[in-house]
């Protein structure tokens, strides 16, 4: 998935600077790796919630700038889900790492 950099990624205390935030290219990560798995799960009434986040971030992205996400799932342990994630602006990597998630059955999750 891709994005463009605009104010509303910005940390507040950064502003006008404008570059994106760490939560918000974690929450990109997540998005992207929950996004590549969803479409097979929802036929079974089940989801995905994420456990776990192990990213570092590594360069800023600018205002303007189009930073692409990918989430790669390279491990399945049961209803345990491991991803490669790597954020890009271009070839140059701005962030990268792994994120966990677990398969849900929607109908009980939501049940509390």
């Amino acid at each position: 998935m891709s994005v463009t950099v605009d104010a509303d990624m910005t940390p507040e205390h950064l502003r006008p600077i404008v570059v994106l935030s760490t939560p918000t290219m974690i929450g990109l990560m997540e998005e992207a790796a929950t996004r590549s798995v969803q479409p097979l799960l929802e036929e079974h009434d089940k989801t995905t919630v994420g456990t776990h986040v192990d990213v570092s971030h590594e360069s800023a992205a600018r205002e303007g700038e189009e930073v692409t996400v990918e989430a790669e799932l390279v491990a399945v342990d049961g209803p345990r889900l491991t991803f490669s994630v790597v954020a890009r602006v271009g070839d140059r990597i701005i962030g990268r790492g792994t994120h966990r998630r677990h398969v849900v059955d929607r109908s009980r999750f939501s049940r509390g």
